[in-house]
Protein backbone atom coordinates (compact mmCIF):
# COMPACT_ATOMS: atom_id res chain seq x y z
CA UNK A 1 0.00 0.00 0.00
CA UNK A 2 1.29 3.41 -1.05
CA UNK A 3 2.74 6.32 1.31
CA UNK A 4 1.70 9.67 0.77
CA UNK A 5 -2.15 10.40 0.42
CA UNK A 6 -0.87 11.30 -3.53
CA UNK A 7 -4.77 11.56 -4.99
CA UNK A 8 -7.29 12.40 -3.03
CA UNK A 9 -10.07 13.68 -4.85
CA UNK A 10 -12.78 10.92 -5.90
CA UNK A 11 -15.13 11.60 -8.14
CA UNK A 12 -18.89 10.25 -8.13
CA UNK A 13 -18.59 8.32 -11.48
CA UNK A 14 -15.37 6.67 -9.29
CA UNK A 15 -17.16 5.75 -6.56
CA UNK A 16 -20.55 4.14 -8.72
CA UNK A 17 -17.77 2.02 -10.03
CA UNK A 18 -15.97 1.09 -7.09
CA UNK A 19 -20.15 0.96 -5.06
CA UNK A 20 -20.74 -2.17 -8.19
CA UNK A 21 -17.32 -4.00 -6.97
CA UNK A 22 -18.72 -3.90 -3.30
CA UNK A 23 -16.45 -1.50 -1.49
CA UNK A 24 -17.82 2.27 -2.21
CA UNK A 25 -19.50 1.79 1.16
CA UNK A 26 -16.36 1.30 2.70
CA UNK A 27 -14.56 4.45 1.49
CA UNK A 28 -17.71 6.61 1.92
CA UNK A 29 -17.33 5.76 5.56
CA UNK A 30 -13.86 7.08 5.53
CA UNK A 31 -13.90 10.22 2.91
CA UNK A 32 -14.93 13.91 3.11
CA UNK A 33 -17.95 14.12 1.44
CA UNK A 34 -18.01 17.25 -0.91
CA UNK A 35 -19.66 19.16 -3.61
CA UNK A 36 -19.22 22.86 -3.43
CA UNK A 37 -16.26 24.87 -4.10
CA UNK A 38 -15.45 28.33 -3.96
CA UNK A 39 -12.68 30.53 -6.15
CA UNK A 40 -11.29 33.74 -4.36
CA UNK A 41 -9.14 36.58 -5.96
CA UNK A 42 -6.93 37.86 -3.09
CA UNK A 43 -9.25 38.40 -0.05
CA UNK A 44 -12.37 38.90 -2.55
CA UNK A 45 -14.68 35.60 -3.57
CA UNK A 46 -15.11 35.73 -7.13
CA UNK A 47 -17.73 32.72 -7.41
CA UNK A 48 -18.92 29.34 -5.81
CA UNK A 49 -19.90 26.58 -7.83
CA UNK A 50 -22.27 23.40 -6.80
CA UNK A 51 -21.05 19.80 -8.43
CA UNK A 52 -24.11 17.92 -7.48
CA UNK A 53 -27.30 20.64 -6.51
CA UNK A 54 -30.07 17.93 -7.01
CA UNK A 55 -30.89 14.77 -4.81
CA UNK A 56 -31.64 11.47 -6.25
CA UNK A 57 -27.58 10.34 -6.49
CA UNK A 58 -26.42 7.30 -4.39
CA UNK A 59 -22.90 8.72 -4.54
CA UNK A 60 -21.92 12.71 -3.46
CA UNK A 61 -19.88 14.27 -6.67
CA UNK A 62 -16.76 14.29 -4.65
CA UNK A 63 -14.92 12.46 -1.77
CA UNK A 64 -11.89 13.51 -0.36
CA UNK A 65 -9.82 10.70 1.04
CA UNK A 66 -6.23 9.62 0.89
CA UNK A 67 -5.24 6.82 -2.15
CA UNK A 68 -3.71 5.23 0.55
CA UNK A 69 -6.82 4.37 2.13
CA UNK A 70 -8.59 3.65 -1.34
CA UNK A 71 -6.01 1.15 -2.34
CA UNK A 72 -6.05 -0.58 1.46
CA UNK A 73 -10.12 -0.99 0.88
CA UNK A 74 -9.87 -2.31 -2.46
CA UNK A 75 -6.86 -4.60 -1.91
CA UNK A 76 -8.94 -6.11 1.20
CA UNK A 77 -11.61 -6.29 -1.23
CA UNK A 78 -9.30 -8.63 -3.84
CA UNK A 79 -8.29 -10.99 -1.29
CA UNK A 80 -11.93 -11.48 -0.36
CA UNK A 81 -12.62 -12.75 -4.18
CA UNK A 82 -11.61 -16.24 -5.10
CA UNK A 83 -10.87 -14.85 -9.23
CA UNK A 84 -8.25 -12.90 -7.73
CA UNK A 85 -4.74 -13.49 -6.69
CA UNK A 86 -2.83 -11.23 -5.54
CA UNK A 87 1.28 -11.87 -5.42
CA UNK A 88 3.25 -9.37 -3.53
CA UNK A 89 7.12 -8.90 -4.26
CA UNK A 90 6.98 -10.38 -7.63
CA UNK A 91 8.49 -8.10 -9.89
CA UNK A 92 7.81 -8.09 -14.14
CA UNK A 93 11.69 -8.09 -15.47
CA UNK A 94 10.53 -8.71 -19.29
CA UNK A 95 7.61 -8.30 -21.64
CA UNK A 96 7.60 -10.49 -24.79
CA UNK A 97 4.94 -10.50 -27.40
CA UNK A 98 3.45 -14.00 -28.29
CA UNK A 99 1.37 -14.55 -31.52
CA UNK A 100 -1.87 -15.00 -29.00
CA UNK A 101 -0.60 -13.31 -25.67
CA UNK A 102 2.45 -12.21 -23.67
CA UNK A 103 5.42 -13.84 -22.36
CA UNK A 104 5.89 -12.45 -18.72
CA UNK A 105 9.28 -12.98 -16.90
CA UNK A 106 8.94 -12.38 -13.28
CA UNK A 107 11.37 -12.22 -10.00
CA UNK A 108 10.61 -13.08 -6.61
CA UNK A 109 12.62 -13.57 -3.60
CA UNK A 110 12.02 -16.67 -3.88
CA UNK A 111 13.56 -17.06 -7.65
CA UNK A 112 12.27 -16.24 -11.02
CA UNK A 113 9.51 -17.43 -13.07
CA UNK A 114 7.54 -16.86 -16.46
CA UNK A 115 3.97 -16.84 -17.05
CA UNK A 116 1.87 -16.62 -20.36
CA UNK A 117 -1.25 -14.37 -20.55
CA UNK A 118 -4.08 -14.05 -23.51
CA UNK A 119 -3.78 -10.58 -22.44
CA UNK A 120 -1.74 -8.18 -19.52
CA UNK A 121 -2.97 -5.07 -18.53
CA UNK A 122 0.07 -2.54 -17.61
CA UNK A 123 -1.01 -0.49 -14.95
CA UNK A 124 2.01 -0.07 -13.45
CA UNK A 125 1.85 3.82 -12.99
CA UNK A 126 3.64 7.10 -14.54
CA UNK A 127 7.14 5.99 -14.22
CA UNK A 128 5.37 2.27 -16.04
CA UNK A 129 8.30 -0.58 -16.33
CA UNK A 130 6.56 -2.42 -18.74
CA UNK A 131 6.46 0.69 -20.80
CA UNK A 132 9.97 0.40 -21.01
CA UNK A 133 10.23 -2.67 -21.41
CA UNK A 134 8.01 -2.35 -24.87
CA UNK A 135 10.48 0.68 -25.88
CA UNK A 136 7.40 2.72 -26.17
CA UNK A 137 7.38 6.57 -26.31
CA UNK A 138 5.64 8.44 -23.70
CA UNK A 139 5.01 12.32 -25.12
CA UNK A 140 4.07 15.19 -24.36
CA UNK A 141 4.81 18.35 -22.35
CA UNK A 142 6.39 18.61 -18.95
CA UNK A 143 5.47 22.53 -18.16
CA UNK A 144 8.29 24.11 -15.79
CA UNK A 145 5.42 25.18 -13.36
CA UNK A 146 5.90 24.02 -9.65
CA UNK A 147 3.78 23.18 -6.70
CA UNK A 148 4.43 22.26 -3.81
CA UNK A 149 1.92 19.49 -2.20
CA UNK A 150 1.74 19.81 1.89
CA UNK A 151 -1.22 17.69 4.05
CA UNK A 152 -1.10 19.14 7.27
CA UNK A 153 -2.63 17.52 10.51
CA UNK A 154 -4.77 20.57 12.32
CA UNK A 155 -8.11 21.07 14.18
CA UNK A 156 -9.61 23.67 11.92
CA UNK A 157 -13.23 24.82 11.25
CA UNK A 158 -12.85 25.32 7.65
CA UNK A 159 -16.20 24.25 5.76
CA UNK A 160 -15.72 21.24 3.73
CA UNK A 161 -15.51 22.91 0.30
CA UNK A 162 -12.68 22.94 -2.52
CA UNK A 163 -11.38 26.95 -1.96
CA UNK A 164 -9.00 28.21 -4.72
CA UNK A 165 -7.45 31.35 -4.90
CA UNK A 166 -5.62 33.27 -7.66
CA UNK A 167 -2.98 35.89 -6.16
CA UNK A 168 -3.78 35.74 -2.37
CA UNK A 169 -2.51 38.05 0.03
CA UNK A 170 -0.33 35.11 1.87
CA UNK A 171 1.11 33.65 -1.38
CA UNK A 172 1.20 36.91 -3.58
CA UNK A 173 1.26 36.55 -7.28
CA UNK A 174 0.29 32.98 -7.43
CA UNK A 175 -2.06 30.40 -6.45
CA UNK A 176 -3.12 28.34 -3.63
CA UNK A 177 -5.55 25.29 -2.88
CA UNK A 178 -7.05 24.12 0.24
CA UNK A 179 -9.24 20.79 0.90
CA UNK A 180 -10.51 19.13 3.16
CA UNK A 181 -9.36 15.13 4.36
CA UNK A 182 -10.02 12.29 6.60
CA UNK A 183 -7.97 12.18 9.89
CA UNK A 184 -7.78 16.10 10.02
CA UNK A 185 -5.62 16.39 7.74
CA UNK A 186 -5.70 19.42 5.23
CA UNK A 187 -4.00 19.43 1.54
CA UNK A 188 -2.38 22.34 0.86
CA UNK A 189 -1.64 23.33 -2.80
CA UNK A 190 0.76 26.22 -3.25
CA UNK A 191 2.33 27.39 -6.34
CA UNK A 192 6.20 28.21 -6.90
CA UNK A 193 8.08 30.17 -9.11
CA UNK A 194 9.39 27.48 -12.20
CA UNK A 195 13.09 28.37 -10.93
CA UNK A 196 12.64 27.38 -7.17
CA UNK A 197 14.77 24.87 -6.15
CA UNK A 198 12.51 22.14 -5.63
CA UNK A 199 15.02 19.78 -2.93
CA UNK A 200 15.08 22.91 -0.96
CA UNK A 201 11.49 23.95 -0.75
CA UNK A 202 10.54 20.63 0.67
CA UNK A 203 12.63 21.33 3.56
CA UNK A 204 10.22 21.79 6.86
CA UNK A 205 12.59 24.76 7.59
CA UNK A 206 10.59 26.35 3.83
CA UNK A 207 7.41 24.41 3.99
CA UNK A 208 6.37 25.68 7.92
CA UNK A 209 6.55 29.59 7.05
CA UNK A 210 4.83 29.40 4.02
CA UNK A 211 1.81 27.68 5.98
CA UNK A 212 2.25 29.49 8.67
CA UNK A 213 1.52 32.69 6.90
CA UNK A 214 -1.32 31.32 5.48
CA UNK A 215 -3.07 29.71 8.27
CA UNK A 216 -2.21 32.44 10.55
CA UNK A 217 -1.16 29.95 13.14
CA UNK A 218 1.86 27.33 13.78
CA UNK A 219 -1.23 24.50 15.45
CA UNK A 220 -0.43 22.07 12.81
CA UNK A 221 1.85 19.12 12.02
CA UNK A 222 3.80 18.41 8.45
CA UNK A 223 2.19 14.81 7.61
CA UNK A 224 4.15 14.55 3.77
CA UNK A 225 5.23 17.14 1.61
CA UNK A 226 6.29 16.84 -2.08
CA UNK A 227 6.63 19.15 -4.99
CA UNK A 228 5.43 18.80 -8.72
CA UNK A 229 5.96 19.75 -12.28
CA UNK A 230 2.63 19.41 -14.34
CA UNK A 231 2.83 16.94 -16.55
CA UNK A 232 0.69 15.92 -19.95
CA UNK A 233 1.71 13.42 -21.59
CA UNK A 234 0.45 9.82 -23.08
CA UNK A 235 1.09 6.72 -25.43
CA UNK A 236 0.14 6.90 -29.06
CA UNK A 237 -2.00 4.07 -28.31
CA UNK A 238 -2.89 1.92 -25.26
CA UNK A 239 -3.08 -1.38 -26.67
CA UNK A 240 0.13 -2.83 -28.21
CA UNK A 241 -0.69 -6.31 -29.60
CA UNK A 242 -1.86 -8.57 -26.55
CA UNK A 243 -0.45 -6.15 -24.06
CA UNK A 244 -3.27 -2.63 -22.82
CA UNK A 245 -1.94 0.04 -20.64
CA UNK A 246 -4.32 2.20 -18.38
CA UNK A 247 -3.76 4.52 -15.98
CA UNK A 248 -0.86 6.58 -15.71
CA UNK A 249 0.88 3.67 -17.47
CA UNK A 250 -1.02 5.00 -20.68
CA UNK A 251 -1.71 8.78 -20.08
CA UNK A 252 -0.05 11.71 -17.36
CA UNK A 253 -2.07 14.77 -16.28
CA UNK A 254 -1.24 17.73 -14.19
CA UNK A 255 -3.21 17.25 -10.69
CA UNK A 256 -5.39 19.71 -10.72
CA UNK A 257 -8.77 18.81 -11.65
CA UNK A 258 -8.88 15.25 -9.92
CA UNK A 259 -8.59 13.80 -13.70
CA UNK A 260 -5.38 11.62 -13.16
CA UNK A 261 -6.90 8.72 -10.66
CA UNK A 262 -10.41 8.90 -11.53
CA UNK A 263 -9.26 8.85 -15.29
CA UNK A 264 -7.23 5.49 -14.10
CA UNK A 265 -9.90 3.88 -12.70
CA UNK A 266 -12.54 4.52 -15.68
CA UNK A 267 -9.84 2.96 -18.15
CA UNK A 268 -9.45 -0.15 -15.87
CA UNK A 269 -13.71 0.12 -16.03
CA UNK A 270 -13.73 0.19 -19.92
CA UNK A 271 -11.21 -2.54 -20.52
CA UNK A 272 -12.57 -4.90 -17.91
CA UNK A 273 -16.36 -5.56 -19.29
CA UNK A 274 -14.61 -6.08 -23.04
CA UNK A 275 -12.00 -8.15 -22.00
CA UNK A 276 -14.46 -10.55 -19.74
CA UNK A 277 -16.81 -10.38 -23.15
CA UNK A 278 -13.65 -11.79 -25.43
CA UNK A 279 -11.90 -14.13 -22.72
CA UNK A 280 -15.47 -16.16 -22.96
CA UNK A 281 -15.82 -16.12 -26.38
CA UNK A 282 -18.75 -13.33 -26.72
CA UNK A 283 -16.92 -11.05 -28.60
CA UNK A 284 -14.11 -10.97 -31.06
CA UNK A 285 -10.99 -9.43 -30.11
CA UNK A 286 -11.47 -6.46 -32.25
CA UNK A 287 -13.79 -5.19 -29.20
CA UNK A 288 -10.31 -3.97 -27.44
CA UNK A 289 -9.44 -1.61 -30.29
CA UNK A 290 -12.52 0.20 -28.87
CA UNK A 291 -11.23 0.88 -25.61
CA UNK A 292 -8.33 2.35 -27.11
CA UNK A 293 -10.07 4.72 -29.43
CA UNK A 294 -12.62 5.40 -26.63
CA UNK A 295 -10.37 6.31 -23.32
CA UNK A 296 -7.37 7.68 -25.99
CA UNK A 297 -10.39 10.33 -26.76
CA UNK A 298 -10.68 10.25 -22.52
CA UNK A 299 -7.18 11.13 -22.47
CA UNK A 300 -7.13 13.64 -24.95
CA UNK A 301 -9.84 15.47 -23.12
CA UNK A 302 -8.18 15.30 -19.97
CA UNK A 303 -5.26 16.97 -21.18
CA UNK A 304 -6.91 19.71 -22.95
CA UNK A 305 -8.58 20.79 -19.85
CA UNK A 306 -5.68 20.20 -18.02
CA UNK A 307 -3.25 22.10 -20.16
CA UNK A 308 -6.26 24.79 -20.15
CA UNK A 309 -5.99 24.58 -16.15
CA UNK A 310 -2.24 25.12 -16.49
CA UNK A 311 -1.75 27.96 -18.80
CA UNK A 312 -5.17 29.44 -16.34
CA UNK A 313 -3.41 29.69 -13.29
CA UNK A 314 0.32 29.44 -14.56
CA UNK A 315 0.17 31.52 -17.66
CA UNK A 316 3.51 31.48 -19.83
CA UNK A 317 3.07 34.83 -21.92
CA UNK A 318 1.91 38.24 -21.37
CA UNK A 319 -0.90 37.64 -23.43
CA UNK A 320 -2.04 34.86 -21.24
CA UNK A 321 -1.65 36.72 -18.39
CA UNK A 322 -3.76 39.63 -19.56
CA UNK A 323 -6.71 37.81 -20.80
CA UNK A 324 -6.54 35.90 -17.19
CA UNK A 325 -6.64 39.09 -15.17
CA UNK A 326 -9.65 40.44 -17.28
CA UNK A 327 -11.54 36.70 -17.01
CA UNK A 328 -10.69 37.57 -13.09
CA UNK A 329 -11.54 41.04 -13.22
CA UNK A 330 -15.14 40.69 -14.88
CA UNK A 331 -15.92 37.35 -13.39
CA UNK A 332 -16.91 38.88 -9.92
CA UNK A 333 -19.76 40.77 -12.09
CA UNK A 334 -20.65 38.59 -14.80
CA UNK A 335 -21.59 34.88 -15.10
CA UNK A 336 -19.69 34.84 -18.90
CA UNK A 337 -16.31 35.56 -17.35
CA UNK A 338 -17.10 32.99 -14.67
CA UNK A 339 -17.15 29.97 -17.04
CA UNK A 340 -13.92 31.62 -18.40
CA UNK A 341 -12.14 31.42 -14.93
CA UNK A 342 -9.92 27.91 -14.72
CA UNK A 343 -8.77 26.82 -11.06
CA UNK A 344 -9.09 23.13 -12.75
CA UNK A 345 -12.16 21.92 -14.40
CA UNK A 346 -13.31 19.04 -11.89
CA UNK A 347 -13.40 14.91 -13.70
CA UNK A 348 -16.05 14.30 -15.43
CA UNK A 349 -16.67 10.77 -17.12
CA UNK A 350 -16.18 10.92 -20.73
CA UNK A 351 -18.53 10.92 -23.27
CA UNK A 352 -17.70 8.51 -25.83
CA UNK A 353 -19.67 10.06 -28.85
CA UNK A 354 -17.23 9.31 -31.61
CA UNK A 355 -17.07 5.63 -30.32
CA UNK A 356 -17.78 2.83 -32.73
CA UNK A 357 -19.62 0.94 -30.24
CA UNK A 358 -22.73 3.84 -29.67
CA UNK A 359 -25.59 4.04 -32.29
CA UNK A 360 -26.75 7.37 -33.23
CA UNK A 361 -29.99 8.29 -32.45
CA UNK A 362 -32.63 8.05 -35.14
CA UNK A 363 -35.34 10.36 -33.05
CA UNK A 364 -34.74 13.94 -32.27
CA UNK A 365 -34.69 14.27 -28.51
CA UNK A 366 -34.62 17.47 -26.30
CA UNK A 367 -33.65 15.60 -22.70
CA UNK A 368 -31.93 12.29 -21.58
CA UNK A 369 -28.04 10.77 -21.54
CA UNK A 370 -26.83 10.94 -25.37
CA UNK A 371 -25.16 7.43 -26.42
CA UNK A 372 -21.85 7.16 -25.28
CA UNK A 373 -22.68 9.59 -22.01
CA UNK A 374 -23.12 8.13 -18.78
CA UNK A 375 -26.60 7.82 -17.13
CA UNK A 376 -27.59 9.62 -14.46
CA UNK A 377 -28.44 7.90 -11.48
CA UNK A 378 -32.40 7.76 -9.93
CA UNK A 379 -34.07 6.80 -6.68
CA UNK A 380 -36.22 4.16 -8.01
CA UNK A 381 -38.61 1.03 -5.78
CA UNK A 382 -37.49 -2.49 -7.04
CA UNK A 383 -39.82 -5.59 -5.78
CA UNK A 384 -36.53 -5.91 -3.90
CA UNK A 385 -37.22 -2.30 -1.89
CA UNK A 386 -35.94 1.06 -2.80
CA UNK A 387 -32.61 1.16 -4.17
CA UNK A 388 -30.50 3.47 -6.55
CA UNK A 389 -30.64 2.65 -10.54
CA UNK A 390 -26.55 2.87 -10.90
CA UNK A 391 -26.73 -0.24 -8.67
CA UNK A 392 -29.51 -2.30 -10.96
CA UNK A 393 -26.97 -2.43 -13.83
CA UNK A 394 -25.75 -5.82 -14.98
CA UNK A 395 -22.31 -7.41 -15.55
CA UNK A 396 -23.56 -7.30 -19.11
CA UNK A 397 -25.95 -5.39 -21.22
CA UNK A 398 -28.82 -3.84 -19.63
CA UNK A 399 -32.42 -2.47 -20.93
CA UNK A 400 -34.58 0.38 -19.54
CA UNK A 401 -37.89 -0.34 -20.73
CA UNK A 402 -40.85 2.02 -20.87
CA UNK A 403 -44.21 0.76 -19.24
CA UNK A 404 -45.38 0.03 -22.44
CA UNK A 405 -42.18 -1.75 -24.51
CA UNK A 406 -42.45 -4.58 -26.17
CA UNK A 407 -39.30 -5.46 -26.89
CA UNK A 408 -37.85 -9.32 -26.60
CA UNK A 409 -34.53 -9.17 -24.41
CA UNK A 410 -31.90 -11.63 -24.92
CA UNK A 411 -30.90 -13.70 -22.48
CA UNK A 412 -28.33 -12.44 -20.94
CA UNK A 413 -29.22 -9.32 -20.82
CA UNK A 414 -31.01 -7.05 -17.66
CA UNK A 415 -34.37 -5.78 -18.40
CA UNK A 416 -35.54 -2.85 -16.29
CA UNK A 417 -38.96 -2.04 -16.97
CA UNK A 418 -41.13 0.73 -15.56
CA UNK A 419 -44.24 -0.44 -13.86
CA UNK A 420 -42.95 -3.92 -13.57
CA UNK A 421 -39.70 -4.34 -11.72
CA UNK A 422 -38.83 -0.81 -11.89
CA UNK A 423 -41.12 2.27 -10.52
CA UNK A 424 -40.16 5.87 -10.28
CA UNK A 425 -41.70 7.39 -6.87
CA UNK A 426 -39.42 11.11 -7.52
CA UNK A 427 -39.72 11.00 -11.10
CA UNK A 428 -36.39 10.93 -11.28
CA UNK A 429 -36.30 8.11 -14.39
CA UNK A 430 -38.69 10.63 -15.98
CA UNK A 431 -37.23 14.05 -15.17
CA UNK A 432 -33.44 12.47 -16.33
CA UNK A 433 -34.09 10.14 -19.24
CA UNK A 434 -37.30 11.58 -20.93
CA UNK A 435 -38.24 8.01 -21.33
CA UNK A 436 -41.31 7.58 -23.55
CA UNK A 437 -43.71 4.81 -22.92
CA UNK A 438 -42.68 2.90 -25.40
CA UNK A 439 -38.83 3.35 -25.68
CA UNK A 440 -36.15 2.13 -24.35
CA UNK A 441 -32.19 2.55 -23.45
CA UNK A 442 -29.38 0.34 -24.18
CA UNK A 443 -27.48 0.38 -21.35
CA UNK A 444 -23.51 -1.12 -21.46
CA UNK A 445 -21.64 -2.65 -18.46
CA UNK A 446 -19.96 0.38 -17.35
CA UNK A 447 -22.99 2.79 -17.35
CA UNK A 448 -22.57 4.49 -20.82
CA UNK A 449 -25.73 4.69 -23.31
CA UNK A 450 -24.82 2.45 -26.52
CA UNK A 451 -28.55 3.37 -27.83
CA UNK A 452 -31.94 4.81 -27.21
CA UNK A 453 -35.05 4.79 -28.95
CA UNK A 454 -38.84 6.43 -28.71
CA UNK A 455 -40.12 3.02 -29.90
CA UNK A 456 -39.82 -0.60 -29.65
CA UNK A 457 -38.45 -2.05 -32.98
CA UNK A 458 -36.24 -5.35 -31.64
CA UNK A 459 -34.11 -5.40 -34.85
CA UNK A 460 -32.81 -1.77 -33.60
CA UNK A 461 -31.75 -3.10 -30.67
CA UNK A 462 -30.21 -6.59 -31.98
CA UNK A 463 -28.34 -4.28 -34.40
CA UNK A 464 -27.41 -1.85 -31.44
CA UNK A 465 -25.68 -5.09 -29.60
CA UNK A 466 -24.07 -6.36 -32.47
CA UNK A 467 -22.46 -2.48 -32.64
CA UNK A 468 -21.80 -2.22 -29.01
CA UNK A 469 -20.15 -5.46 -28.89
CA UNK A 470 -18.01 -4.93 -32.03
CA UNK A 471 -19.25 -8.84 -32.96
CA UNK A 472 -19.16 -10.47 -36.03
CA UNK A 473 -22.05 -12.87 -36.33
CA UNK A 474 -22.28 -13.30 -32.19
CA UNK A 475 -24.84 -10.97 -31.54
CA UNK A 476 -27.06 -13.39 -29.80
CA UNK A 477 -24.76 -14.48 -26.93
CA UNK A 478 -24.00 -11.47 -24.72
CA UNK A 479 -23.15 -12.02 -20.97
Amino acid sequence: IGEGSRAICFAKKTLEIFDRLGCADAMLEIGVRWSVGRVFQNNDELYRFDLLPEGGHKMPAFINIQQYHVERVLAARAAELSEIEIRWLNKVTAIDHLAEGAQISISTPDGPYQLQADWLVACDGARSPSRAMLGLEFAGEVFEDQFLIADVKMQADFPVERWFWFDPPFHAGQSALLHKQPDDIWRIDLQLPADANAEEEKKPTHVIPRIEKMLGHSQFELEWVSIYRFQCRRLEKFRHKRVVFAGDSAHQVSPFGARGANSGVQDAENLAWKLALVINGKADASLIYSYDSERSDAADENILNSTRSTDFIAPHSMAERRLRNAALALAAHTDFAKRMVNSGRLSQPHRYQASPLSMPDADHWTGGPAPGTTIPDAEVITPAGATYLTRLLGRGYTVLAGANCTLTVPSGIKLLKMGETLTDPHHHIADRFQLPTSGFYLIRPDGHVAMRSKTAIQSDLMNALHRATGNSGKQHHHG
